[in-house]
């Protein structure tokens, strides 16, 4: 306790020298990339297909609610599809069938993801390493196959036509604009709460169990328990991207569920920086850009997409912002305390 009490008096203290200056650069950098983010993707529409845009940060938000199982925790998980489908068809069916307005129908789908990844965590938890990965992809498929078999999933065909309805009664999404700006604020929403929960002491402890989980466990943390709760938090916000998805193309189909999607938001993780807050945005981003404009081309995307992975596994062994963080320019600018 006495070292901890201690710990905490020198944290407080405020720093000094250059260290103390590459933090106040950071920040400014950081702020200054947030505002012009932001201030890109409130007009982005006018340039950009909405609806690209809008595949775009609800993947973007799926890597990092799934980066905030790997990069923080240090668990692999092979079955977010699960998680991310499962909530698609909890939204889609509760809205078409139940008439629900879309935002309890987001709600219902993330509290339907964050029971599964509550079920799911709770037997995965108990393996460690690529015991835990298998597990998670072993479930998954289980999951896979409930939604092939259930009646209100509609097997193979799916849930079409899902109406986007009304957002609290009067916002009409079934206009393009509308949806997008409804989309991006459910995107800064899930962002804030991401910021905040690694930032919290929830997050730190979080930290402290992927860098060395025996001493967390000496330390009297149970490792269990906090592994179990960022598990729900990752499951519950990759829901909230997949049921918005689910509401942006009125559909959910077994795609979601697919162990392949699993592996795709852990392509777009590892492409942009396992660690950090920014680099799953920009692997979604690399991604489904790919996707998008190859898929009218001769070029297989698959394959183009395969060695670009490739490439950044051997020349960004970080992944792209995790090697720019490590760059002398991000070191300079203090990066490398902003993980």
């Amino acid at each position: 306790m006495r070292d901890m009490t201690d710990m905490s008096h020198s944290a407080a203290k405020p720093s000094s020298g250059p260290r103390a200056e590459r933090s106040a650069t950071a920040s400014m950098t950081y702020a200054a990339f947030l505002i012009a983010g932001l201030a890109f993707l409130v007009v982005a529409p006018a340039f950009f297909y909405p609806i690209f845009l809008m595949k775009l940060l609800c993947f973007a938000l799926f890597a990092c609610a799934f980066n905030l199982l790997l990069g923080y925790t240090g668990l692999l998980s092979f079955g977010h599809a699960a998680f991310f489908g499962g909530a698609a068809y909890f939204t889609a069916h509760v809205v078409k069938e139940w008439g629900f307005p879309p935002e309890l129908g987001l709600l219902t789908g993330v509290a339907g993801a964050a029971l599964l990844g509550l079920v799911m965590g709770y037997v995965a938890i108990r393996r460690q390493g690529i015991y835990f990965a298998m597990i998670t992809l072993a479930l998954s498929q289980m999951f896979f196959f409930f939604c092939l078999q259930a009646e209100f999933t509609k097997g193979e065909d799916g849930i079409q036509s899902v109406p986007r309805g009304h957002l609290f009664g009067f916002i009409d999404l079934s206009q393009s604009t509308s949806m997008y700006y409804f989309v991006l604020a459910v995107f800064l929403i899930g962002m804030v709460i991401i910021w905040r929960f690694i930032n919290s002491p929830f997050g730190m402890i979080l930290k402290s169990i992927r860098e060395n989980e025996a001493r967390a466990t000496s330390l009297g943390y149970s490792v269990a328990r906090y592994k179990l709760g960022a598990f729900v938090m990752s499951a519950a916000l990759a829901g909230l991207a997949g049921g918005l998805k689910a509401l942006v193309f009125q559909f959910a189909t077994l795609t979601d569920v697919a162990w392949q999607m699993s592996g795709e938001v852990i392509l777009m993780t590892l492409l942009g920086g396992i660690g950090t807050l920014i680099g799953p945005i920009f692997g979604a981003g690399l991604v489904v850009t790919l996707q998008n404009y190859l898929a009218t081309s001769e070029f297989p995307v698959t394959i183009v997409t395969g060695v670009v992975f490739m490439v950044c596994v051997l020349v960004f062994r970080r992944g792209i912002i995790g090697e720019f963080y490590a760059s002398r320019l991000g070191r300079k600018l203090g990066f490398e305390h902003r993980r």
